[in-house]
């Protein structure tokens, strides 16, 4: 794996994405439509996830775009766009956002981190599968059905009864 400054084509990084209103279990109770919106964009706008999760309220992902490639903006613009118009109506909308025609679905920033060496591709990763424990929404890693954890483990790269280290901590996270 290879790992670039960031803004370079072909860098691999960190993302932690919101939804606007925190406490809220619209991607859990949507995960099948926000994979399918993230299958769309990935086969129109090609990169790799390493590792991801979804949370109720929250997702967090590890990319690596193509080798000529830096725009990881556009893809998660795309995946928001796509998943919010897919989705029932339902949720508060600011008047900011009314006046831009936006829904009030996401949080228009997210967070992202360049990866910069095998060591912090790995605490990432870890912190990826361990998030749902931390957030106390299983006891254990593989409990949670939307983690890209499960994948590791049939590749042998975690046992199935890996809990991970709860304090690991990445910025962007609440």
């Amino acid at each position: 794996m290879r790992y670039r400054r960031a803004n370079v084509p072909g860098a691999t990084y960190f993302f932690t994405v919101n939804l606007a209103e925190r406490k809220n279990r619209l991607l859990v109770n949507n995960a099948e439509l926000l994979k399918e919106v993230i299958r769309q964009v990935k086969s129109a706008h090609p990169f790799e996830i390493e590792a991801i999760v979804i949370l109720p309220d929250h997702l967090h992902a590890i990319w690596t775009l193509p080798e000529n490639d830096n725009d990881f903006s556009t893809r998660w613009g795309l995946i928001k766009a796509g998943f919010s118009r897919r989705i029932e109506k339902d949720e508060r909308v600011s008047s900011s956002r009314k006046s831009k025609g936006e829904r009030g679905v996401w949080q228009r920033r997210f967070w992202e981190h360049l990866i910069r060496d095998e060591k912090d591709f790995e605490r990432h990763v870890d912190y990826v599968h361990v998030n749902p424990v931390k957030h106390g929404l299983v006891t254990q890693v593989s409990q949670w059905p939307y983690s890209s954890f499960h994948r590791y483990d049939e590749k042998g790269i975690y046992p199935e009864n890996w809990c991970g280290d709860l304090e690991v901590s990445v910025a962007g996270d609440e």
